[in-house]
């Protein structure tokens, strides 16, 4: 799905302040911007390690862990948008 403007809705935590979103140009940068996120986060709490390394049931279960996320799919053809739920791209992506 390049191509696609894609936006993040998140709620990290139960506090409703923490809700916040991510503009991204394709669906393919959103999911890289989704692990950046984990990938920051691992950093912080690690932030000696040089080198971190994960799989993806760590990236799995770092997004099962948030309050909630989901993607709007803008289809320029259609003037429509598309919600997508975090279930769908992991089954999308292998």
């Amino acid at each position: 799905m390049a191509g696609r403007h894609t936006i993040i809705l998140m709620q990290p935590s139960l506090n409703r302040a923490t809700r916040t979103f991510m503009d991204f140009d394709s669906v393919n940068h959103a999911l890289d911007g989704i692990c950046g996120l984990y990938e920051r986060k691992i950093r912080n709490i690690n932030p000696m390690v040089r080198n971190l390394t994960y799989d993806i049931s760590d990236l799995y279960n770092f997004i099962d862990g948030l309050t909630d996320i989901s993607a709007l799919v803008i289809l320029a053809l259609a003037g429509t948008t598309i919600p997508f739920t975090p279930s769908y791209h992991m089954t999308a992506s292998g």
